[in-house]
């Protein structure tokens, strides 16, 4: 098994798979966590012009490591890549979003940085979720976002890029637990 290089932009290609729920019942976090079964799909090189699909069964394993953020490590028989994710509830949802450098190096500012006084989500006002709230003061209109878990299903899904030997492969993973 190849242990390839993660692109810094993890979850600037990660794109939402799902659409949106409309239950407002809160979910727990702990119900993400786990291994997901499903497939990766491989669209092909960016930079050719014929795309090969392609699917490979494939793995990805969920672990919450510190106040809303999350290690996703998604593997199959020819690749390993494993990244943080910060994540946010939605209704019956949970979308994911990059952190620390990642987020900087996509969006241009620092995580946090549009925040009003009162630490990530002391701000949050009335009828806002924890992902509305993320949008409204961390991003514009127009940003990419990355995927993230249907909870009704227990899905999870994602779309990513990784470099292998001088070539951007577009991925992405859909899988089930």
């Amino acid at each position: 098994m190849k242990n390839l290089r993660l692109f810094p932009i993890f979850g600037a290609m990660i794109t939402l798979i799902f659409g949106g729920c409309t239950d407002s019942e809160p979910v727990s976090i702990n119900a993400i966590e786990g291994i997901y079964v499903g497939t990766i799909t491989d669209k092909g090189a960016l930079n050719k012009n014929d795309y090969l699909k392609t699917e490979n069964e494939a793995f990805a394993e969920v672990t919450k490591i510190g106040s809303e953020k999350i290690q996703v490590h998604i593997y199959d028989d020819t690749m390993d890549v494993t990244t943080i994710l910060d994540y946010y509830e939605h209704m019956d949802s949970i979308y994911v979003c990059l952190t620390g450098d990642d987020f900087e190096n996509m969006y241009g500012h620092m995580l946090g940085q549009d925040h009003m006084s009162g630490g990530m989500m002391g701000d949050q006002q009335d009828n806002e979720t924890q992902w509305t709230h993320h949008l409204y003061d961390e991003h514009q209109v127009g940003d990419e976002h990355f995927g993230g878990f249907n909870m009704q299903n227990q899905s999870f899904g994602c779309q990513f890029m990784i470099l292998e030997d001088g070539i951007i492969h577009d991925l992405g993973f859909q899988g089930k637990k």
